[in-house]
């Protein structure tokens, strides 16, 4: 399964869970560690997907980010900013993520009409808190094992599954999802797929 098609999944699984326009259709995360530079990434995303800023600690990160909003603006995708609320609001951003500690101790976020909010969740108490927090969808992982957190438990596609299905929130699968695993994952009950190498090597 090529590249490309890593992205026609998460379009199909879009239609299978006849999810609205509301939600991305698939989501790139930045990394700055594995993806430096993330936009030629965002920029091979079709219209309606969207891009979550980390890249955390670094001195540019506002820099980035406003290089990404141009971006999102030309191409029709959205933009969130993990973890900081008023850097996405400086930005102008369409949303903002929380990693799973902040659905634990969550920040109070300003009503700002529009805002699209996921989460980050591991498990299904997780799950259940990103839903209690108002989070319009979560990023549910690590499906597969990843270079993002070696060595960590993964969930596998079954458990994925069972976990997407019963979920009161769209879940979106994460995690070392590539091009030969990613068929494992259609049907699962998730709205889509975000990633960080995965989208990133369409470009290669």
């Amino acid at each position: 399964m090529s590249a490309p098609n890593l992205t026609k999944l998460s379009l199909r699984l879009n239609r299978e869970a006849g999810e609205t326009v509301r939600l991305p259709r698939l989501i790139l995360l930045t990394d700055a560690d594995r993806l430096t530079d993330p936009l030629p990434a965002a920029a091979s995303l079709p219209p309606g997907g969207a891009v979550i800023l980390r890249h955390y600690d670094i001195a540019g990160r506002e820099d980035l980010g406003r290089a990404l909003m141009a971006l999102c603006r030309a191409r029709k995708l959205s933009l969130l900013v993990a973890g900081d609320w008023r850097l996405a609001w400086k930005l102008e951003a369409h949303g903002v993520h929380l990693p799973e500690w902040q659905t634990a101790r969550p920040p109070v976020l300003p009503r700002k009409p529009g805002w699209l909010v996921t989460a980050a969740a591991h498990s299904r108490p997780a799950l259940l808190r990103a839903a209690s927090l108002g989070a319009h969808a979560a990023l549910l992982s690590p499906v597969f094992p990843t270079a993002s957190h070696p060595g960590a438990h993964t969930l596998g596609p079954q458990r994925f599954a069972r976990l997407a299905r019963d979920s009161t929130l769209p879940v979106y699968g994460l995690g070392g999802i590539n091009m030969d695993n990613a068929p494992r994952l259609s049907p699962c009950g998730a709205v889509g797929i975000a990633a960080i190498s995965g989208l990133a090597d369409q470009n290669h």
